[in-house]
C-alpha cells in the first residue's frame, strides 16, 4: 500500500512536465546559432522565424546571441537574399508593434551571412565566434548548428564542425539534422556510424517536426493526466482499432527528384506516423520529464511489433505522377515508376495489452482533403433497440486532431459517451461553443473538445526544446535503427509491386478503401486499371510460380515472396495430412537468415496451422547459449515460435549446453537428442525437414570435408564449421534421408553461382554435401527463387 501511494505521488508530481531540460541550458551565456543552408526553402519558411521566436523569448533571460546563415554561395550573392528572409519574420500577437520593431532590429544586427563551403570557412567561423566572445568579455554557453541541407552532406559538415567549431570551454554543442535519416536500415546504419565519428549521440538532434505539433506533443501528457479513465479501457478488450492518418491534397510536382527515390512510406510513415504510433502504445513513463525513460519505452514498442510484410500493406499512385516523373527526370514515355504516393499499412503490437488490436497507418498525396489525426476507436457493447441516435449507440472514440480538415484547428476530442477528460494545463482551453462541423462520424457537439490557447508552429516549439536541451521530442540512434528495422523488410518486399493507380481528389471515391481481415490488409474493391499501360510491365518479370526439375528432383521456382508463400502453404498441407493420418506432425527446421521470411509468413498468415499437434525440431545448432543472437533456436523462437500457440513441450531445442559447458563430446548432448528423436518420432522419420544451402554447398551443419561416411547410422552428431562459432550440432544424412519430405530453400542473387555449379555437379558428398540429400522413401523438393535461378 505504501509503495502504491509513493508511486502515485511521484506520478502526480511530474504531470506538468513535458521534457527534460539539461543542466547545460541553465547556465546563461553567449549562444552562437548557425543555420547551414540558411537561405534555403526550409530556413525561409520556418527556421528563421523559429529562431527569432527563440530570441524574443530569451532576450531577457541573461543569454546573448549571434546568428549566422551559412551556405555555399558567396557572400555578395547571398547576403541580400539572406536579409530579405530575416526582414519577413514576425512577432506573436502578445508583443506590441513598437516592441516588435525593436526586437527585429536587434535580431538583424545580430545576424550575418557567411560562406560555409570548405574547412577553412569553418575555421574562420570559429575564429569569428572566439573574437566576439573576447571583445564582449562574455562566457560561452553553447553552439547550435542546424543542418538544413541534403542528408548526403551531413557527415562531411559534421566532420568540419568537429575539427574546427567545437567550443573549447564547457559550453555545449548541439547539431540538428533534418530527415531523411537514411533510405533503409543499412544506409541509416552507415549514416549513424559516419556521424558518430564526429558527434556524440547526445549532441545530435534528429528533428521530426510532427513531434513539435502541440497535439502530438501532448499525447503522453493526456494519457497520463487521464490515467484513471484510460487504464481500464486502454487495452484489447475495449479498443477496436487505432488509426493514424495523414491525408494531403497536393501533388509532388517540383519534388520528383527527391520523392521518386523515397515514396510515401519513407517520406512520412516510417517517421511521422510511426512516432505517433509509439506515443499511443508505449508504456507510460513514471516521469514524463525523463528523456531516457520516454525513449526507452518507445524502443520497447519496436521490439514488440510483429513483422510487417507485403500482405500488411497496400499502395497506390496518383494518375498524373507518371507524367511528372517523365518530365522532371527526363524519362521516356514508356518509363514506369513503382514509387507509391499512397499507402495503408497494418501493424500489430505483440503484447498482452494490445494483442489483436489493428493499427492502421495511412497516408497519401492527391486525396480529398488535407487533414492529420490519430483515432482510437473503442468497442461499443450497447445496442439501442429504438433510439439509434442515442448518445450510447454513437461511436466511442478519442481523436488527436493535428489540424486542418473540417475542424481547422488542432484539438483533442473525447466522445461524450466515454468520459470527460481533465483539462490539459493552463495553455489549453475547453471549447464549448461549436460550429456545425462533423469529425469522424460525430457532430462536434458530441465531443469534449480541448485546444491550445495559442497555436504554435512546430519548428518554433522544437527549436525551444533544442535550446533547452530537451531530447524526448527527437530521434536517437537506437530508435532510428529500430524503426528502419521494422520498415526495411516491407520496402524490400514492395520494390517490384505495382501500386494501384488513382485519379486524385474527390474522384478517388471508394477506390482506396481498405479491408482488414485477420492480420492482412487489402483494397476493399476490385482493382480498377486507369490508363492502358499500367499493367504492361507486370508481365515483364512474370510473377507466376513455375514447377520443373533440378538435379532430377522436383523444383518450385518464383519470385521470393511467391516462393515463400508456396513453401508455407506446402508445409501446412503436409502438417494437416500428417495430423489427419496420425494425430501429430514432426517438423525439423534449419537456422540462418534464409528461412526468416518463411517464419514470418507462417506466424502472420497461417492461423489454421495445427500448431497444437506439431513438434518442432532443430536441423542444426551453433554451439552457443540458446539465449544468444547467434543461436539458431533463438532466431526460430523470436521470429516464429513466440508468435504461435504451440505447447512448450512440443518444442525441441538441441542440447548444446550441458553441465555449464558447450558441445563437449563426453556430455553426450548429441546422443541425448538422438534418443529424444527416436522416442517421439515414429521410425525417426520426420514428416518435413527444411534445409538451406550455404555458398560452399553445405547443408544443415554438414560441411565440405566432413567425412559424413564416418557418422555411420548416427542421427545427430557434433561437427566443425569453417566459420565461427566453429562447433555445431547437426542432424546427419541418416536422419534427413528418412524424412517423408525434404525441402531445400535457396534464395538470393548471391546463390546464383552455387545453383549453376550444382546443376552441373555430380554427387560428391565430400565436396558438395548437399548432394547427399536423397530421401529413401520420401520426396525432395528444391524451392529456388528467380534471383538465385536466373541471376
Amino acid at each position: 500500500m505504501l509503495v502504491t501511494v509513493l508511486l502515485l505521488l511521484v506520478a502526480l508530481s511530474v504531470q506538468g512536465g513535458n521534457g527534460e531540460e539539461s543542466q547545460e541550458s541553465q547556465k546563461p551565456g553567449h549562444v552562437s546559432v548557425v543555420i547551414v543552408g540558411g537561405t534555403g526553402d526550409l530556413a525561409k519558411k520556418y527556421l528563421w522565424q523559429g529562431f527569432f521566436q527563440l530570441y524574443v523569448n530569451q532576450v531577457s533571460s541573461g543569454n546573448t546571441f549571434s546568428f549566422y546563415g551559412g551556405g555555399l554561395s558567396p557572400v555578395d550573392t547571398a547576403k541580400p537574399i539572406f536579409f530579405e528572409i530575416l526582414k519577413a519574420v514576425s512577432c506573436s500577437k502578445d508583443v506590441s508593434e513598437e516592441r516588435c520593431a525593436v526586437l527585429k532590429d536587434q535580431f538583424l544586427r545580430l545576424s550575418q551571412y557567411l560562406q560555409l563551403k570548405d574547412q577553412e570557412d569553418y575555421q574562420n567561423l570559429a575564429k569569428l565566434i572566439k573574437e566576439e566572445l573576447q571583445q564582449e568579455g562574455i562566457t560561452e554557453a553553447g553552439r547550435l548548428f542546424y543542418l538544413s541541407v541534403p542528408a548526403f552532406a551531413y557527415a562531411d559538415i559534421a566532420e568540419k564542425i568537429n575539427n574546427s567549431c567545437r567550443p573549447t570551454s564547457e559550453a555545449w554543442l548541439r547539431v540538428v539534422l533534418e530527415k531523411p535519416f537514411g533510405h533503409d536500415y543499412r544506409s541509416a546504419q552507415v549514416l549513424a556510424s559516419e556521424l558518430g565519428n564526429s558527434l556524440k549521440d547526445e549532441e545530435m538532434y534528429r528533428i521530426d517536426h510532427y513531434l513539435g505539433k502541440q497535439v502530438v506533443a501532448n499525447i503522453l501528457p493526456f494519457r497520463t493526466q487521464n490515467k484513471k479513465f484510460l487504464d481500464p479501457i486502454w487495452n484489447k478488450h475495449h479498443i477496436e482499432r487505432v488509426e493514424i492518418v495523414l491525408k494531403e491534397t497536393l501533388d509532388v510536382k517540383g519534388r520528383i527528384a527527391f520523392y521518386d527515390q523515397y515514396g510515401v512510406i519513407r517520406d512520412v510513415i516510417q517517421n511521422h506516423l510511426t512516432e505517433i504510433m509509439t506515443l499511443l502504445t508505449s508504456k507510460l513513463p513514471m516521469n514524463l520529464s525523463s528523456t531516457e525513460e520516454v525513449l526507452r519505452n518507445k524502443l520497447d514498442i519496436f521490439s514488440s511489433l510483429l513483422p510487417v510484410g507485403r500482405n500488411q500493406a497496400v499502395t497506390g499512385q496518383y494518375q498524373e505522377y507518371k507524367a511528372a516523373v517523365q518530365q522532371e527526370l527526363n524519362k521516356t514515355k514508356d518509363h514506369i515508376s513503382l514509387t507509391p504516393t499512397f499507402a495503408a499499412v497494418l501493424a500489430y503490437v505483440d503484447e498482452a495489452r494490445y494483442e489483436g488490436v489493428p493499427i492502421l497507418l495511412i497516408s497519401g498525396k492527391m486525396l480529398d482533403e488535407r487533414v492529420g489525426y490519430a483515432r482510437i476507436l473503442f468497442k461499443n457493447d450497447i445496442f439501442c433497440v429504438q433510439n439509434h441516435n442515442s448518445v450510447h449507440c454513437k461511436p466511442k472514440q478519442i481523436v488527436f486532431h493535428f489540424g486542418h480538415g473540417s475542424l481547422k484547428y488542432p484539438a483533442i476530442l473525447v466522445s461524450k459517451n466515454l468520459f470527460k477528460p481533465v483539462l490539459m494545463d493552463s495553455e489549453w482551453k475547453e471549447v464549448t461553443e461549436h460550429t456545425d462541423v462533423n469529425v469522424l462520424g460525430l457532430p462536434i457537439s458530441d465531443y469534449y473538445v480541448q485546444t491550445p490557447l495559442e497555436q504554435k508552429e512546430a519548428y518554433s516549439e522544437l527549436i525551444s526544446h533544442i535550446f533547452a536541451g530537451r531530447k524526448n521530442s527527437f530521434i536517437n540512434t537506437e530508435n532510428l535503427l529500430a524503426s528502419w528495422g521494422l520498415w526495411t523488410p516491407l520496402l524490400s518486399s514492395l520494390a517490384l509491386t505495382f501500386p494501384r493507380i488513382y485519379p486524385g481528389g474527390a474522384e478517388n471515391g471508394d477506390l482506396l478503401d481498405v479491408r482488414v481481415k485477420g492480420k492482412e490488409i487489402s483494397f476493399n474493391n476490385e482493382v480498377v486499371i486507369i490508363g492502358s499501360d499500367q499493367a504492361g510491365g507486370a508481365s515483364a518479370k512474370g510473377f507466376q510460380v513455375m514447377q520443373g526439375k533440378f538435379r532430377s528432383a522436383e523444383m518450385v521456382s518464383a519470385w521470393s515472396e511467391e516462393l515463400v508463400d508456396r513453401l508455407a502453404a506446402d508445409i501446412q498441407a503436409a502438417a494437416e495430412a500428417a495430423v489427419r493420418e496420425g494425430g501429430v506432425f514432426h517438423l525439423a527446421l534449419s537456422g540462418g537468415a534464409t528461412p526468416l521470411a518463411l517464419f514470418h509468413r507462417l506466424a502472420l498468415h497461417h492461423f489454421s496451422f495445427p500448431w497444437t499437434d506439431t513438434h518442432v525440431w532443430m536441423v542444426d545448432e551453433r554451439c552457443v547459449p540458446l539465449t544468444e543472437s547467434e543461436s539458431n533456436f533463438r532466431n526460430l523462437h523470436d521470429n516464429l515460435l513466440q508468435h504461435v500457440r504451440i505447447p512448450y513441450y512440443n518444442i525441441h531445442p538441441m542440447p548444446v549446453q550441458l553441465n555449464q559447458r558447450l558441445c563437449v563430446e563426453e556430455d553426450g548432448g548429441a546422443l541425448l537428442y538422438e534418443k529424444e528423436v527416436a522416442k517421439l518420432v515414429n521410425g525417426s522419420s520426420f514428416h518435413f525437414v527444411l534445409l538451406g544451402v550455404g555458398y560452399d554447398s553445405h547443408t544443415a551443419s554438414l560441411f565440405p570435408g566432413s567425412k559424413v561416411e564416418e557418422f555411420g547410422e548416427r542421427l545427430v552428431v557434433l561437427t566443425e564449421s569453417p566459420a565461427k562459432p566453429h562447433q555445431r550440432m547437426s542432424l546427419t544424412f541418416s536422419a534427413i534421408n528418412q524424412a517423408r519430405t525434404v525441402a531445400l530453400l535457396v534464395m538470393g542473387k548471391g546463390k546464383h553461382e552455387l545453383v549453376t555449379q550444382l546443376s552441373r555437379a555430380k554427387d560428391n558428398q565430400d565436396k558438395y554435401p548437399v548432394t547427399g540429400v536423397k530421401p529413401k522413401d520420401g520426396r525432395l523438393v528444391w524451392y529456388i527463387d528467380y534471383d538465385a535461378l536466373l541471376g
